[in-house]
């Protein structure tokens, strides 16, 4: 009987140190590359626009790449449940396109710690192009 007990205690203590290593480790997301089969390649330098807007093929691209690289934070179907900002309040067109980009390639830090990391040399300008038409086209009115 007690070693039943004991049993059943290191099992629940086990999964509880796995539980908080899981939210501890939450943050600490390696950034997947993305496959942009199917997207015209961009050339002479980054886009000061996003040259995808609207298109199809950029949106179910751009979806695959959030839902690997940003849904862990900015939450499912761009809808954020406040650890990271709130997605669909970006500015539409090329304004937000800048700040998209610049946090994109960048990334954020803030006193001292990755809030994002950053995508440049890991994810292409075509794939971040990508995944902006993904945001866009989930709040269009």
């Amino acid at each position: 009987m007690k070693a039943t007990r004991f049993l059943i205690a290191a099992l629940t203590l086990g999964l509880l140190t796995v539980g908080l290593a899981e939210v501890r480790a939450h943050g600490d997301v390696t950034p997947q590359p993305v496959d942009t089969t199917g997207l015209d390649p961009l050339k002479d330098g980054w886009a000061k626009e996003n040259p995808y807007r609207g298109n199809e093929t950029a949106i179910k691209i751009g979806s695959s790449g959030y839902n690997q690289n940003c849904a862990r934070c900015h939450g499912l179907e761009v809808i954020s449940g406040g650890l990271a900002p709130d997605l669909r309040y970006l500015e539409k067109g090329k304004p937000g396109d800048d700040w998209f980009m610049e946090r994109m390639r960048k990334g954020a830090t803030i006193n001292g710690v990755t809030k994002m990391p950053a995508f440049e040399n890991i994810i292409s300008q075509e794939a971040m192009w990508a995944i902006r038409s993904y945001i866009e086209s989930k709040f269009e009115g």
